[in-house]
This record gives C-alpha cells, structure tokens and sequence, in this order.
C-alpha cells in the first residue's frame, strides 16, 4: 500500500499553473508534480494542459511513458 495521499479530480484540477503555485499531472492513477520543469511552463506541455488526467493523451506524444520515471509522484488519483 502507498503512503502518498488520495488526490481528487478537483485538486488536480487546481494544480493547473494557473490557480495555485503547484503544477500537476496525472497519468495512469499517479499524479506528479512538474511545477519546476521547464516543460511544463505556465501550466502547458505543447497543446496538453496540467491538472488532469493524460493518460489517453500519451499515445499522441512522440515520447513513451518513461518519461514519468523521471518526474517525483505526490499522490494517487482518485477513482471517478
């Protein structure tokens, strides 16, 4: 079982870059934080925004998901 907290829709959905100083992400039931990636400047990644779910957007993106690997994950999504 992990330690890191349950992080609901509406809380990711405030992680945006815009809303509050956080920038999330989600994919695949894991939420990271990519507030201090240079990717993910104001909140947006080419054309996909931070706080939601990018799990159905990975398969447009001309990298793998490894790139999660990567990134330092702050909670678990919520189930809808």
């Amino acid at each position: 079982m992990s330690d890191l907290p349950i992080i609901t829709q509406q809380q990711l959905a405030l992680r945006n870059g815009q809303d509050k100083p956080q920038i999330w992400i989600a994919y695949q039931g894991k939420v990271y934080d990519v507030t201090h990636s240079r990717l993910w400047r104001n909140g947006k990644h080419y054309e996909h925004w931070a706080g939601q779910d990018l799990t159905a957007e990975l398969a447009d993106a001309p990298h793998t998901e490894q790139v999660f690997e990567k990134l330092n994950q702050v909670g678990i999504l919520q189930a809808e």
